[in-house]
C-alpha cells in the first residue's frame, strides 16, 4: 500500500491554492474554485484541496511536510510572508519542527526527522 494523497478542506481554494505554492508545492490540477491538486517537491505523494461551504468545527488532520533543513525552509517562508505559530525547535521525538496555519487554519507542520521519521530508537520490530 503507498499512499497516494491528503485532501482538505477550504473556504478558497483561490487563495489557498496560492499559500501552498508559496510553501513550494507544484499545481498539477486545476478546477478553481472547487478542486485542485499539487506534487510534493520531492517523492511521489500528492495533496489536494477541495472547496466546502463551511470548516469543519472540530480538529481535523494535522499536515506534516519534511524539509532537509528546517530552519532555512522557516526562514526563506517568513521573507515570503508566511507567518509562524512557533519556530524551530528540537522536539523530545527527535525530530526539529515549526509549526503554522493554513489560511483555513488547518495545522501544518515543517519538520526534519531523517531516521528518526519510521526508525526512532524506541520502534518496535
Amino acid at each position: 500500500m503507498n499512499l497516494n494523497q491528503v485532501t482538505i478542506p477550504s473556504i478558497d481554494v483561490e487563495k489557498a491554492t496560492k499559500f501552498y505554492e508559496t510553501l513550494g508545492l507544484k499545481l498539477i490540477v486545476d478546477s478553481i474554485p472547487r478542486y485542485v491538486r499539487f506534487e510534493c517537491p520531492d517523492g511521489n505523494s500528492t495533496f489536494s484541496i477541495h472547496q466546502v461551504e463551511a470548516l469543519p468545527k472540530e480538529l481535523g488532520a494535522t499536515i506534516y511536510f519534511e524539509v532537509d533543513n528546517v530552519d532555512q525552509t522557516v526562514l526563506t517562508l517568513q521573507q515570503k510572508g508566511i507567518v509562524f505559530e512557533s519556530l524551530p525547535e528540537d522536539k523530545p521525538w527527535l525530530w526539529r519542527e515549526a509549526h503554522l496555519n493554513d489560511l483555513d487554519g488547518n495545522p501544518i507542520i515543517i519538520y526534519h526527522a531523517g531516521k528518526n521519521r519510521k526508525n526512532p530508537p524506541w520502534r518496535i520490530s
